[in-house]
């Protein structure tokens, strides 16, 4: 049975960016599941509890702000990853319910560590949390 520490969902329309930070934060025992855009995103999170989501802000059709204002009532913290790095634009996305902020170019263990804080404060280390499909069983543990 494998072991992760948290369940990640990365939304970003780059593809490379997104096969990377993938990479990454499975290299870090992370479970990552993925979306192209803020509409396949809100249809994961239908179907799937997430323990955070790493979107990124400027994409075709929704942008990652408006997935924040759609999902007012979602309790998943949410990292937002993007170029859009100026003070006001940072200042917007916190406003609006981002937990935290990384533009890009990112160094990714910074990555690793804003995630860190981030699921330290949010997750619940006395619940057992167990991913089944099928005949596959995995564990997600802090």
């Amino acid at each position: 049975m494998d072991k992760f520490i948290a369940h990640i969902l990365v939304v970003d329309d780059d593809d490379g960016i997104r096969s990377l930070v993938k990479q990454y934060l499975n290299e870090n025992k992370y479970l990552v599941s993925t979306a192209e855009n803020a509409e396949n995103a809100s249809e994961k999170i239908k179907i799937i509890k997430f323990d955070l989501i790493i979107m990124d802000i400027m994409m075709p059709g929704k942008s990652g702000l408006d997935f924040i204002k759609d999902n007012k009532k979602l309790e998943t913290p949410i990292i937002l990853l993007t170029a859009k790095g100026q003070p006001n634009e940072r200042i917007e996305g916190l406003e609006i319910g981002a937990d935290d902020y990384l533009p890009k170019p990112f160094e990714p263990k910074e990555l690793i560590l804003r995630i860190h804080n981030i699921l330290n404060k949010t997750i619940k280390t006395d619940q057992k949390r167990v991913i089944e499909f099928e005949n596959i069983k995995i564990e997600l543990n802090k």
